[in-house]
């Protein structure tokens, strides 16, 4: 991606219409990943709707056929661990965690459109939407134990109230991809439309915002009843039973791993995680599980307090770069961990 060259367009696009504002990700060549000026942007788009009488509605999608967002642009992250520059690492953590706090919080509904790939924090951003639209081509997940690091922007926190037991240990841990229809059952989206139908729904969004009630809560009301026939109602129970058994209430790791092991059903997705999860940082598991014990019930600033501490912390530890290095860069898949076991991972930060 280093070799691309950006636009000439404004990295994030602002089309205000009678009722609602679009704000569109505009880094369609490099799947509208945030660096810091997108952060900003977007930020201030915010703060410009929220104090906009007219507004009634937010409405927040990618350019691209490719993806909502991939996550965050890891370009200028990486050059400052490599520099030691851990104040001008923390700053990108800090503005991002801060967008997406306003996001839960922002005080007008807010839709986003989870088309393709919505992965880190651009399922970040999505979270803090009152509905998120999937599509047939979205992909959501949370890979960052793959790379070295933890299931960030307030994720260890939201995932509790959004999805099913054990879901929020097994998508945090595995970085696991939920497609389409996955995605609303799991309860990381809430509606499935398909391509052909976004665009008259957009318009009918836009028809509808100049009255939407001022109240948020009986606007988000009358969004749901013009979404209410693409609601989902599917159910698995025999993968919920499956996902709760072995990762729900575990107090550790290794017992998740022994579990998994020693189950005589599911052998086929039994090993297939186990793999997948041997396959990831010892240190971001941890972590990870650790973060997710911690913050299950408590409200989002401490939440994304503790996940600040813990990014200083993680992305001072080699296999930050070490998992960019092996899945991005080189992308050879053999990262070299440090520590390489489960039992010799040392958490030295307060979370």
């Amino acid at each position: 991606m280093a070799g691309l060259q950006e636009s000439t367009e404004p990295p994030v696009l602002v089309e205000r219409r009678p009722g609602i504002w679009e704000l569109i990700l505009n880094r369609p060549r490099v799947l509208n990943t945030l660096d810091l000026a997108v952060i900003r942007l977007l930020q201030q788009a915010l703060d410009a709707a929220r104090t906009d009488a007219d507004c009634r509605l937010v409405f927040l999608r990618g350019a691209g056929a490719r993806g909502f967002c991939a996550g965050g642009d890891l370009k200028a992250l990486v050059q400052a661990v490599r520099e030691k520059s851990w104040d001008r690492a923390a700053r990108f953590f800090q503005e991002e965690y801060a967008l997406d706090l306003h996001l839960h919080l922002f005080p007008k509904p807010v839709i986003a459109l989870a088309a393709g790939i919505t992965m880190g924090g651009g399922l970040g951003l999505a979270a803090g939407a009152d509905l998120v639209l999937a599509m047939e081509d979205t992909r959501l997940a949370m890979p960052e134990t793959g790379i070295g690091f933890f299931p960030d922007v307030g994720a260890t926190g939201w995932l509790h109230t959004k999805c099913p037991p054990g879901y929020p240990e097994y998508l945090a841990l595995t970085g696991q991809e939920l497609l389409g229809a996955e995605s609303v059952r799991v309860g990381l989206a809430t509606h499935l439309v398909q391509a052909a139908q976004v665009p008259g729904l957009l318009e009918t969004f836009k028809e509808a915002a100049v009255n939407l009630p001022r109240a948020k809560e009986a606007a988000v009301r009358q969004l749901r009843e013009i979404l209410a026939p693409w609601g989902l109602q599917k159910t698995r129970p025999e993968l919920d039973a499956w996902v709760a058994r072995h990762f729900a209430g575990k107090a550790s790791v290794r017992e998740i791993l022994d579990s998994l092991s020693h189950c005589p059903d599911h052998r086929r997705l039994d090993n297939e995680v186990l793999a997948r999860l041997q396959a990831r940082s010892p240190t971001a598991l941890v972590l990870t599980l650790a973060l997710l014990r911690r913050n299950r019930g408590r409200p989002l600033e401490e939440v994304l307090a503790a996940e600040a501490r813990a990014a200083r912390f993680m992305i001072a530890q080699p296999d930050y770069l070490e998992g960019i290095r092996a899945r991005l860069l080189d992308r050879d898949q053999r990262p070299r961990w440090q520590p390489a076991t489960l039992e010799e991972v040392r958490l030295a930060v307060d979370i």
